[in-house]
């Protein structure tokens, strides 16, 4: 009964590990998908530690099915012909593992919860086309960029955006007879992430 607990326990603890280590990505779809900027990169301070949530993760759900798979003593034979409690099959083990492995993986493939919001810009004149490149804290993953991208192809007259985590920057391309730098600076401090003024 106590390995039947300490499996369970251990499943549970690597399935919040492994949402843990992908926390700093998920708010900001959610708020995508809520309408809601501001609360994006609430949890991006956690990002720093998703190797070490992965690992435990790992570690956890590696554990459970040790003690799922590990022969049974002689003296637990009786404990066998009972029909095992729903978090004591297989199937629940194997639920557990898949929903880890894709909350891990989850920062690869969220883009594809953004709407391509991207619009056609007329350019009157080539000399009205202006580029900016905006210092951005907070960004962590693909997730944080797209974010980015998508604030700021709401505003008419973008151009183009590439955002980048890894270089910490965004860097907007856009007709400054439409929308200003001002604007699109707002419009990327909406999402949770932050403009560095230099």
């Amino acid at each position: 009964m106590k390995t039947e607990n300490t499996s369970k326990n251990a499943a549970y603890t690597g399935l919040f590990a492994a949402i843990a280590a992908s926390s700093c990505c998920i708010p900001p779809v959610i708020a995508l998908i809520a309408g809601v900027g501001g609360s994006a990169s609430a949890l991006s301070w956690m990002e720093p530690f998703r190797p070490y949530l992965i690992g435990l993760a790992v570690i956890a759900i590696g554990y459970a099915w040790y003690t799922y798979l590990k022969p049974k003593k002689a003296d637990d034979c009786c404990e066998v012909d009972a029909k095992p409690k729903w978090y004591q099959t297989k199937g629940f083990l194997i639920g557990i593992t898949l929903f880890a492995v894709v909350s891990i993986a989850f920062p690869y493939y969220s883009s594809i919860f953004y709407p391509d919001n991207k619009k056609e810009v007329v350019v009157v004149s080539q000399s009205d086309i202006q580029t900016v490149n905006f210092d951005v804290k907070g960004m962590t993953c693909t997730s944080c960029e797209e974010h980015v991208k998508h604030a700021v192809n709401e505003l008419e007259g973008i151009v183009n955006v590439a955002a980048s985590y890894e270089n910490a920057n965004a860097e907007v391309e856009f007709d400054n007879t439409k929308t200003s730098k001002e604007q699109i600076e707002k419009a990327i401090n909406s999402t949770g992430y932050k403009v560095i003024n230099k």
